[in-house]
């Protein structure tokens, strides 16, 4: 496959370049000027040529939920959003990821069913947590690209851990060299802030009360603690951060891991909603952690561009009408389809609106999570002998957000009619058309790969 006429992002440059790219076998074989041959030619006359994004962080609920969303359509819905690598959460699948069965399980599953190449995290429970998950992590390892886990958790298939639990695994987890995954938000202060919130009131500032800013705060400042007290007697290499906070909301709970060995993530809809937001939207816009308070949204963006906030991802984490609509706040399912907006959204609203550069724009959904989960050898980056994954967007169409539109099996969105700029024209995963603008998806006869750490 040839690719011609249009404005490559090569690493490193902060100003596309008028350049073709070869592929060849799936990767890239050479980029330069006029490149001559008899390839198949795609014209990007006119269009940005980006690495295919990484969507880090999604919940395609398969097996076992699949009701919500199945590894086929969630897939399906990453390519036409110009993602051409995911990786899937443990917590969202029956049986839980917690161990070598279990992710043998899942991947029967789902090895014929994706669009797009494919990771998978693992991760322990306050189930899984007996005498036998050490070995179970040591198993899991070396086929997982990091390990789950929750300080809260709404799922009763995937418990919380406790503290010292928590320690417990991240000492096993910095043995093995791979990165626990935390979703940090305070058990106790949201056990008893619900029973009063309520009792207030069934609306969604009555929900944003039973978990707010504080509730990420003190169990981002826990993770710290804990870090800091492992590190007095385990010492690992100074380029490997063990622990990723996943979904960060507040600008506070950001500065307290700066300088630590910690990564974190956060959403779209925590860069374009605040709370006024979900007073008005209400359910559609309901996602754990909640959308914070006014200020957090400006404070993330700020992050994002000084770099404190290592990349983005969607928390994809789809649900039915029926299951989004019971009739309460407490009750309606928490969870939104994101994956096929991730990087609609950050090239219309960072990029063209001129908050983040069009590098710093492939760093925080390319390179920064191809680089944290170690697959940076393969993806991330438009280079020679990696894969030609790629997309091409039109930056000068506009086109409007309709949930029924989507490829997800969710259609409910907090993005419902807004209007991006930036269409998503072909997206290429190994050298190979997976979703072009006008025909929608391609299934070319290439196999999906499960992705590992390098």
């Amino acid at each position: 496959m040839l690719i011609t006429g249009g404005k490559v992002l090569l690493p490193n440059k902060d100003e596309p370049a008028l350049l073709d790219i070869r592929s060849k076998n799936g990767k890239i074989v050479e980029i330069g000027e006029s490149i001559q041959g008899d390839d198949e030619v795609i014209d990007a006359d006119g269009c940005i040529v980006l690495p295919g994004a990484i969507d880090a962080h999604t919940h395609f609920d398969d097996p076992g939920y699949t009701h919500r969303e199945d590894f086929y359509h969630g897939s399906s819905a990453s390519a036409a959003g110009g993602i051409t690598t995911i990786i899937d959460m443990p917590c969202t699948s029956i049986p839980p990821v917690t161990d070598l069965e279990n992710f043998q399980n899942k991947l029967e599953h789902i090895k014929k069913k994706s669009i797009v190449d494919y990771g998978l995290f693992g991760g322990v429970s306050a189930d899984s947590f007996d005498e036998h998950f050490p070995h179970n992590m040591t198993e899991l390892a070396p086929y997982i690209l990091g390990f789950k886990t929750y300080f809260t958790s709404g799922m009763k298939a995937f418990p919380r851990l406790t503290h010292w639990q928590f320690e417990q695994v991240l000492k096993q987890a910095i043995e093995l060299r791979v990165p626990v995954l935390v979703h940090s938000e305070d058990f106790d202060y949201i056990d008893s802030a619900t029973r009063w919130a309520k009792q207030m009131g069934n609306e969604p500032y009555h929900y944003y009360l039973s978990r707010p800013e504080i509730t990420e705060i003190l169990a981002v400042q826990n993770i710290v603690d804990i870090l800091d007290n492992v590190m007095q007697t385990i010492h690992f290499p100074d380029d490997f951060k063990p622990v990723h906070i996943v979904h960060i909301t507040t600008g506070n709970a950001v500065e307290r891991i700066t300088d630590k060995p910690i990564t974190c993530e956060s959403c779209p809809h925590y860069l374009a909603f605040d709370l006024e937001d979900f007073k008005k939207i209400g359910s559609p816009l309901k996602v754990t952690p909640v959308i914070k308070s006014p200020g957090n949204r400006e404070k993330l963006w700020k992050y994002i561009i000084d770099g404190k906030i290592d990349f983005v991802a969607s928390d994809h984490a789809p649900a039915s009408y029926q299951e989004k609509h019971t009739g309460s706040i407490w009750t309606d399912y928490s969870g939104i389809p994101g994956t096929g907006t991730l990087l609609p959204f950050i090239f219309s609203e960072g990029y063209l609106s001129g908050r983040i550069s069009l590098r710093r724009l492939v760093e925080i959904v390319s390179e920064m999570p191809a680089k944290r989960y170690g697959i940076y050898d393969r993806k991330g980056s438009i280079q020679l002998g990696k894969d030609a994954d790629l997309v091409i967007i039109d930056p000068n169409a506009k086109w409007k957000v309709i949930g029924n539109n989507f490829l997800s099996k969710g259609k409910i969105t907090p993005f419902e009619g807004m209007e991006f700029g930036g269409r998503i024209v072909k997206t290429i995963l190994r050298g190979k058309v997976i979703y072009d603008y006008q025909n929608g998806i391609e299934i070319p006869a290439v196999f999906r790969n499960l992705i590992t750490r390098d």
